[in-house]
């Protein structure tokens, strides 16, 4: 494996656990324990962010900027489904 393929797995297994971090510290019932579950999802989130800057700056991940029409659209579709 190349090393942008290390980080790019390294980056989707963040966002993976992040998400699970998230879902169990919403469903849970002891405020010690979701503490401690919020704690760890800022640690991973730190982790995250710092690959996502790493590549970045190697130029192997480059969001792209939303045009003010897609964010319009989105905007629209969002509120349509809300209503």
């Amino acid at each position: 494996m190349t090393e942008k393929e290390y980080l790019d797995d390294a980056l989707s297994s963040q966002k993976f656990i992040s998400g699970n971090y998230n879902i169990w510290a919403g469903e849970c019932v002891l405020k010690n324990l979701r503490d401690t579950m919020l704690n760890i999802l800022d640690d991973e989130h730190c982790i995250q962010a710092t690959i996502f800057n790493e590549m970045s700056s190697r130029g192997w991940y480059d969001p792209q900027m939303a045009t003010e029409q897609e964010i319009t659209l989105l905007r629209n579709k969002l509120q349509s489904n809300n209503g």
